[in-house]
């Protein structure tokens, strides 16, 4: 099979799905062209990598340059079926001129979360455009479902479960040792990641855990928002930017537990990150994050907005050192098990089938 994978960001997600599939299949993987260094990953050769240049999206002729260039790359290709990620402002409207083509659409997220400023550039009903064009569409919950139909329109018939493909080092030994007492926060910034209720519970968990510290690594929205509600600064570890995946590397194997507070959220990449490094996690139970996590096995899930529910979470995590690694060590055994990037290839290119039989019979 032919498979053209077009992305308009999502990197490390995107280049493992299509180093996955290239073991069967022949695949053109489409992305933007980034600064260097922004992604630490080569890519298997196996896969045919087009990079396009990156416009900003207020400048028209860029925009349509760019969405010619990927056009004109997918039919030189000629795919059996084409593969995109979420949509973007100005290639959604390029997609008739590539309709002869079987269309799987993965929605990353069914609608715009709070505070965040950078999906709020595209309009929602642009965003929409092109999951209703699509012969399949790919979810990565059970509960976005019912979200994709109620709030896009469509039809169950249309929708595919598939996990979150497995993202950070799967199989590297670790360099760096484990601090029984840290807390890692990792991810973009914005004000549905519900990291004011992390902050919060910190003194709740100092008071069990005297030596406890909370990483912070990310970048978003002004920081300085959430230093001014820090009771103990001195708690905290800082890092406010762009994380490099070396860096990444050393955060996530320094952690004990990995927290995820969100107040709104369709699914995380930092769960499968967590589970590939052995870490078990806390996390909220909104959108599709509790799917995620097999309670008291994997990790714990607690209520959102409640900062007692989630200080007493970490603080049962870190006071059992046996408990909580167990748990880790399970996180990867279920990584492997449902999100490891063969598993996930050969569920997608069920999907990939669903798309062609569609596309002939509605051609009939």
């Amino acid at each position: 099979m032919k498979i053209a994978w077009i992305s308009f960001g999502f990197w490390e997600y995107s280049i493992n799905h299509a180093e996955a599939l290239a073991v069967d299949h022949e695949v053109l993987l489409v992305l933007p062209a980034i600064k260097e260094g922004v992604l630490d990953k080569t890519v298997d050769p196996r896969v045919s990598l087009f990079l396009f240049p990156e416009a900003r999206l207020r400048q028209p002729i860029g925009q349509i340059r760019r969405c010619l260039a990927i056009v004109n790359k997918v039919r030189e290709f000629g795919p059996d079926v084409v593969h995109l990620q979420q949509g973007h402002l100005w290639f959604n409207f390029a997609l008739p001129a590539l309709r002869r083509y079987p269309l799987v659409v993965t929605i990353h997220d069914p609608q715009h979360h709070p505070g965040d400023s950078e999906s709020r550039k595209t309009p929602q009903w642009v965003m929409d455009l092109a999951a209703k064009r699509a012969d399949r569409v790919v979810v990565h919950g059970k509960s976005l479902v019912k979200v994709a139909r109620d709030e896009i329109g469509l039809p169950d018939h249309r929708i595919d479960v598939i996990p979150h493909i497995a993202l950070g080092t799967l199989e590297a030994k670790p360099t760096q040792a484990e601090d029984d007492h840290n807390v890692l926060f990792f991810g973009r910034i914005w004000r549905y990641k519900g990291l004011d209720y992390l902050i919060m519970a910190e003194p709740q968990v100092s008071k069990h855990i005297e030596d406890v510290r909370i990483t912070i690594a990310g970048q978003g929205e002004d920081f300085d928002r959430y230093r001014q509600m820090m009771i103990n600064p001195e708690r905290f570890e800082v890092y406010n930017s762009w994380i490099s995946d070396d860096a990444r590397d050393q955060l996530f194997q320094k952690a004990a537990v990995v927290v995820l507070p969100y107040v709104s959220a369709t699914q995380s990449g930092v769960v499968p990150v967590a589970y590939s490094y052995g870490k078990p996690v806390v996390v909220t139970d909104v959108g599709a994050l509790s799917e995620t996590v097999d309670h008291g096995r994997t990790g714990l899930v607690v209520p959102p907005r409640n900062v007692q529910a989630l200080a007493e979470a970490i603080i049962t995590l870190l006071r059992d050192n046996q408990t909580r690694r167990q748990m880790g060590a399970n996180g990867r055994e279920k990584m492997k098990e449902e999100w490891y990037p063969n598993v996930i290839a050969r569920r997608t290119v069920v999907t990939y089938g669903s798309a062609i039989r569609h596309r002939v019979l509605d051609s009939r």
